[in-house]
């Protein structure tokens, strides 16, 4: 001791359970903290850690629904890091130095530094500058520390505070500042913000000090980015963000309840209390809770008993367990100081800077845009290359597929899956395509004729004299199937594009959805245009409305359901095999390449979630031959989409229609001029119209190119040529006038000699939906 100090106060300044501080002053006349682990107690906390295990197996085992073994697995790995103060040392220095901007450990002892880095949040005008001190290391071992004494008031002593005029608020919104730097930006955080571990310099500008580097915790990037991704989600109140985000970090959910699990995710992040006001709290979150155990009862058919014991959590993320000790730490910290803090606000700036890679790790480059997958083809490689000139100016996520002679010379991935999700786009990704749907329908409505369910010359009445009051669709009236059926059987078992094409989105395919953004540069041209056709003010209207989609078409009751002509969701290698088939009067095309991963058609196309809880069987009165629970079961189906959709639902015909079993979607080998509204279906179409039977004719400047598809709104698109056996698709979840979609058409074709259709021209008249159908003289692009 000696060796060491002149001064020892041996009455400690303040002791916890593992070990306790003194003051002291050091030979070189530096005051310091003595932090000293109690003897024995690591023997004490391990047999502790080993006892709780014991007990939670236990109780896994007698109740499998509550496995808290996560939990506990979580605390024996990260507790005896706590016991060891040299890791705490380490911890410490690293955190200071990865806040001050440092990436790498520096061998130094003296970091104590006030972390005022200036760095953009994506928007330009948010600083994320974090000011808190932290004491310096002077030595540490296993069991002693010695740290740099700093003269601070505690945040329990109310008096001092006020005597001081420290600003509490402010006090607690710079820790929780820090915090967030830590867990969004660094993925290395303090697992124990309790109102011991910091202190309150006295000196002004008041600081925060932050103390007791023990339990510290590092995550993953990925589970850095999935944990801001949670966060904004709930921010947005997007639940599609927020499925996709729990996939991601690895949480598995037993049931479909995204509303119920919105709710849940968002009082981690709700605006804190004051300790007057947190017996109301806690009484509004008991009503919650109570809401959702009814919402959960109804959803499982389980009785009260059984779903108080129900447990639809399949699987957590240890990872989490610490993250969310520090929400709760942090909020009981606001209680404890009588101030509210807005987590929204006050953490937003990191997660959005986490998941826009702008601070600290810099832009994803150019070289990293394009995905690691195989080239098919020249075109393709020079196609890359035109990709990345490009750049992220004009797009966020794009994949491009593309068949010629039935062989695929496409298959492109680049960019991201949102402007808040910075995962690569990959060939399997799903892309919202709007008015594509509309092609697809059409093949639907094809293939009811060809089966003889439909005549083309009918009118709606015959088909169904209550059309209009029931707000039915046509092919489930008159196919008698749903429309998620038909669509399985006469388009993806056939062409192999399980888990790719869907309209209105069943459960459980979220993390692979992208989300749409808006070219805000490109709205701001209409919205600048003036013309005798079109309206100045029609088309600020438009610029408006078109802002507002994505925040619409990002929901997931949105996304679900089964809008036949506008709610599309697919790849584009499944969209270009679809096209592939119809430019060949339907005969399937050779399988997809095997050079692209996952393979096309790998994925389960209805996705169940692990143990859901089993249904009871109820009582079913017939009435007149049938079931009237089973016609209750097929009100709900309808409501719910996919949600309720089984394989036993689909006919025996539809069930043993699987890959390999027909070679053609449809018999009739006048199928392609019914397409196009040729031949001896002319007359059923609108004299020198754009349209065929359901899909947009398009044309070149010699009026004789036999091509057909259609367009959506924001830029994707798909589309054959039947005299060149060609067949493209583009999606793209950067809405836009559709420049960067007709420029990689316009590319494709060139490069293999194909004339370019007018929509995608430089100067012809642009198709439906894509862009509004301006005067020639208004389209640059």
């Amino acid at each position: 001791m000696n060796d060491l100090f002149t001064d020892f106060v041996l009455d400690p300044l303040a002791t916890a359970s593992i070990a306790q501080v003194h003051r002291a002053t050091l030979r070189d006349g530096r005051d310091v903290v003595v932090k000293i682990q109690h003897d024995g107690v690591k023997e004490i906390i391990l047999e502790d850690l080993k006892n709780a295990k014991s007990l939670i197996e236990w109780i896994a085992w007698a109740e499998p629904r509550y496995d808290f073994n996560p939990m506990i697995d979580e605390w024996c790995k990260e507790a005896p890091k706590e016991l060891d103060f040299n890791h705490e040392a380490v911890a410490s220095e690293e955190f200071t130095l990865i806040m001050s901007g440092c990436l790498i450990v520096e061998n130094t002892r003296a970091v104590s530094r006030n972390l005022s880095q200036k760095t953009d949040s994506g928007s330009g005008s948010v600083s994320s500058a974090v000011d808190v001190l932290i004491p310096e290391i002077i030595q540490s071992t296993d069991k002693v520390l010695i740290l740099e004494y700093m003269d601070g008031i505690r945040l329990n002593d109310n008096d001092s505070l006020e005597a001081y005029g420290v600003d509490k608020q402010k006090i607690v919104e710079e820790i929780t500042r820090a915090y967030a730097h830590q867990i969004y930006i660094d993925g290395f955080f303090n697992g124990d913000p309790h109102p011991g571990n910091f202190l309150v310099s006295k000196e002004p500008p008041h600081k925060p000090i932050l103390l007791d580097f023990g339990l510290t915790k590092r995550i993953s990037n990925s589970m850095r980015q999935a944990l801001a991704k949670m966060f904004l989600s709930c921010a947005e109140g997007d639940h599609v963000a927020l499925l996709s985000a729990f996939a991601e970090m690895g949480l598995k959910l037993r049931v479909d309840m995204p509303q119920q699990a919105m709710e849940i995710a968002t009082i981690f992040f709700r605006q804190s209390t004051t300790a007057s006001e947190a017996k109301e709290n806690i009484k509004a979150l008991n009503d919650q809770r109570e809401r959702n155990l009814k919402a959960l009862q109804e959803k499982t058919k389980l009785d009260k008993k059984e779903v108080q014991r129900f447990n639809p959590v399949d699987a957590f993320p240890g990872d989490a367990i610490i993250f969310m000790r520090v929400l709760n730490l942090l909020r009981g910290l606001s209680a404890s100081l009588n101030v509210r803090i807005v987590y929204l606000d006050i953490m937003r700036p990191f997660a959005e800077s986490t998941l826009q890679g702008s601070m600290m790790h810099g832009h994803i480059t150019n070289n990293h845009r394009i995905y690691d997958s195989p080239v098919n083809s020249d075109v393709e490689s020079k196609l890359r290359n035109y990709l990345l000139e490009l750049g992220s100016d004009k797009i966020l996520g794009i994949q491009i597929c593309a068949y010629k002679d039935g062989k695929v010379i496409i298959d492109t991935a680049a960019g991201m899956l949102g402007k808040y999700d910075p995962r690569p786009v990959q060939p399997d990704s799903l892309f919202p395509v709007f008015s594509v749907t509309k092609g697809i329908t059409a093949g639907m409505v094809h293939w009811l004729v060809d089966k003889g369910k439909l005549k083309y010359e009918e009118t709606v009445a015959n088909i169904w004299p209550k059309f209009g009051t029931n707000r039915k669709e046509i092919i489930k009236h008159a196919s008698g199937k749903k429309f998620q059926e038909v669509l399985e059987e006469a388009i993806v078992r056939p062409l192999q594009l399980e888990g790719e094409l869907y309209v209105g989105i069943p459960p459980g395919v979220e993390s692979r959805l992208a989300a749409l953004t808006v070219d805000t540069d490109e709205l701001q041209k209409l919205s600048g245009r003036t013309g005798p056709e079109v309206p100045s003010t029609l088309l600020n209207n438009v610029a408006q409305m078109a802002s507002g989609i994505p925040v619409l078409f990002n929901t997931l009751n949105v996304r679900r359901a089964i809008i036949p002509a506008a709610n599309g969701h697919c790849s584009a290698r499944a969209l270009a095999r679809y096209y592939a088939a119809l430019a060949t009067g339907g005969s399937i095309p050779p399988p997809h390449s095997a050079n692209s991963k996952p393979l096309l058609g790998s994925h389960m196309h209805t996705p169940k979630f692990p143990t859901t809880p089993p249904k009871k069987k109820k009582c079913t009165a017939k009435k007149g031959g049938r079931s009237t629970q089973g016609v209750q079961d097929a009100s709900r189906s309808d409501k719910k989409g996919y949600s309720q959709l089984r394989t036993s639902d689909v006919d025996d015909e539809a069930a043993s229609a699987g890959a390999g079993s027909v070679n053609r979607l449809f018999s009739n080998d006048k199928i392609l001029d019914a397409f196009m509204g040729a031949g001896e279906y002319e007359s059923m179409i609108h004299p020198n119209g754009k349209f065929g039977l359901g899909f947009r004719r398009y044309n070149n400047s010699s009026g004789k190119l036999k091509c057909f598809g259609h367009s959506g709104m924001g830029g994707s698109t798909g589309y054959c040529d039947v005299e060149h056996n060609f067949a493209i698709a583009v999606m793209v979840n950067k809405m836009s006038l559709g420049s960067v979609t007709r420029g990689i058409v316009r590319f494709v074709c060139e490069e293999l000699g194909l004339p370019v259709p007018d929509e995608f021209s430089a100067t012809g008249e642009k198709g439906p939906d894509m862009v509004l159908n301006l005067a020639p003289s208004q389209q640059q692009r």
